[in-house]
């Protein structure tokens, strides 16, 4: 794997996750208590021997930068960096990224300072454990000049996706995106060529890109030199090749999950919990998911009742209860409190005891969860301050909401308390 080169594109704005991405990129989103985005595909990278890794990024970055270089620092001994690439302004080009291709070709003169001879394309807000090795080696294997990872799916969720037809070798013959109805009917294949069971190909008969890829480096220089005007891997520059170049599909029959959307990454987020298998587990000791170091004290549980949840790292729980949700670390929940089916991203930070009781003392909201409280079906983004017999809990079932100046956002019915907000004591929402 030295001569591989691996790129994870970071996104754009995260419209889609917003207001989860208001003050960070995509990849820096929390996730699983203690966990960020980025460390899901630079993880997979080190536990496949990759370890020259770039992350393309243009919107809220610092703390993404941060992230990285707190956690991510290889030894002098090999050539290994996770380093953040943003967009930038070059008398060549005075444009930020216009796409996932158009990033890219940005740094084409950087990227060809490296003798490697594969270049793996990833995506920052996925969720999956996938050793790149075996994917390598298929396009190796088939000496493809690109291979997509592709999963296959039913005929349910098939027209969310782009889907790809392949020949019996496996080639990758036509795209169709997101397709319904005849069209969509058209896109179904033998996918037992893949390596499924009849039984699975029969209940599974599409086959759908994760928008993952490897590249020979030739082949992707030429391609993003030539097509300047295409801007984006699945849409343009992949479909336009499948004429000229051999390009092969590897499946990938394990759990995937795009989190880019609130729904989507709330759900993913709280599946974590369930027994006795979750669908994605971070207890694999063989490759495990590294994040920063924070060197936390363990969580103090202080007479509660806790069922089917995780709890970060430095949190403090009083006398409360807490049912199907993931604390983040230092998460601090006062007496009387109901947390369920929720998500509670934590704090940066410990307020003080005495800074706490003078906050109490002036009628100030500390940081954390106060007494009495009731939060149910909801994400509270980092260091919120929630005061004294709050109700979150979408008593009117709205669907989409936009109040920021109160300090939270209703998507998809969830409600999702901003970075830092305040809830004052009472409010009900």
């Amino acid at each position: 794997m030295k001569k591989v080169l691996a790129i994870i594109l970071g996104g754009g704005a995260g419209t889609r996750l917003y207001p989860l991405t208001k003050l960070r990129a995509k990849p820096a989103v929390p996730v699983a208590g203690k966990y960020r985005l980025i460390d899901i595909p630079v993880s997979n990278c080190i536990n496949s021997e990759i370890y020259k890794i770039y992350v393309l990024t243009q919107f809220n970055s610092a703390s993404l930068n941060r992230h990285i270089a707190r956690t991510y620092n290889f030894t002098g001994f090999n050539e290994g960096f996770v380093e953040v690439l943003a967009a930038q302004q070059t008398p060549e080009n005075p444009n930020w990224f216009q796409g996932t291709a158009d990033a890219v070709r940005q740094y084409l003169w950087l990227l060809e300072e490296w003798d490697a001879e594969e270049y793996l394309i990833l995506s920052g807000d996925h969720l999956y454990r996938m050793d790149y090795r075996k994917f390598i080696q298929r396009h190796r294997e088939t000496n493809a000049d690109i291979t997509l990872s592709v999963i296959p799916i039913d005929q349910r969720r098939a027209s969310d996706f782009g889907l790809m037809k392949i020949d019996q070798s496996g080639r990758v013959i036509d795209f169709s995106e997101k397709p319904k109805g005849e069209a969509l009917e058209q896109m179904k294949v033998d996918t037992s060529v893949l390596g499924l069971t009849p039984e699975q190909a029969n209940l599974q008969p599409y086959i759908a890109s994760m928008g993952i890829y490897v590249f020979k480096k030739e082949v992707l220089f030429k391609l993003l030199k030539e097509s300047l005007d295409s801007t984006d891997f699945g849409k343009e520059i992949i479909p336009d090749a499948g004429k000229d170049y051999n390009v092969q599909a590897y499946l990938f029959d394990d759990y995937w999950e795009d989190i880019g959307t609130i729904e989507a990454f709330y759900q993913a987020n709280l599946a974590l919990t369930k027994q006795p298998l979750p669908p994605f587990s971070f207890y694999d000791e063989k490759a495990p998911i590294y994040t920063r170091a924070r060197y936390l004290p363990p969580s103090k549980l202080l007479s509660c009742h806790v069922t089917e949840s995780m709890i970060g790292e430095g949190c403090i729980l009083k006398n409360c209860r807490i049912q199907h949700s993931v604390l983040g670390v230092r998460s601090r929940v006062e007496a009387g409190c109901v947390i369920e089916e929720s998500l509670l991203m934590g704090a940066d930070f410990y307020q003080p005891f005495v800074e706490r009781q003078c906050s109490l003392e002036k009628g100030d909201v500390p940081v954390g969860i106060g007494m009495d409280t009731i939060i149910r079906g909801a994400i509270v983004d980092k260091n919120a301050r929630i005061g004294n017999n709050v109700k979150i809990i979408n008593k009117d079932n709205v669907q989409e909401a936009e109040r920021e100046s109160q300090g939270f956002y209703i998507r998809s019915g969830i409600v999702v308390v901003l970075k830092g907000a305040l809830i004052p004591d009472g409010t009900v929402i």
